[in-house]
């Protein structure tokens, strides 16, 4: 999974994620490579319809050269700010997760279909529930006024 929390003054909260389940396969990639990631930031500037500051933790892939160069290339649309090494308790994002984690953490599943489509639905489910993706970011101790 890699999914991204939205915040815009004045606007409700979004979610913008992409969810790839391995089945290992050989030609299958097991995780998201940087294109992946890359991808997943377009979608969201083509859903949000403007300027993204993007806050990105440490992650190896993220720090990738590619990544890098496409960031430096974007600079008119897309600002990044890089948070120290382990710091989940300053991303939004793993708030979501942890939401994510904690409704499906009794599923007995009997295959990973069954719980991809778990996570999905919990992930579809939360920008209706007031708050709950205002809270994520609420819980880091950031703001938005900067």
């Amino acid at each position: 999974m890699a999914g991204m929390s939205c915040y815009k003054p004045g606007e409700r909260s979004r979610l913008i994620y992409a969810i790839r389940e391995y089945r290992g396969r050989n030609d299958d990639p097991k995780g998201f490579d940087w294109k992946d990631y890359r991808n997943l930031i377009i979608r969201a500037h083509a859903q949000l319809g403007g300027p993204i500051v993007l806050v990105w933790d440490n992650l190896r892939m993220h720090l990738v050269a590619p990544l890098r160069e496409f960031f430096e290339a974007n600079t008119a649309w897309l600002t990044v700010f890089q948070l120290p090494t382990y710091a989940p308790d300053l991303n939004p994002q793993e708030g979501i997760w942890s939401l994510v984690k904690r409704d499906i953490g009794n599923l007995a599943a009997a295959n990973l279909g069954q719980i991809t489509r778990a996570v999905k639905r919990k992930l579809k489910m939360l920008p209706y529930r007031p708050g709950a993706i205002d809270g994520c970011l609420a819980g880091t101790g950031l703001n938005l006024s900067g």
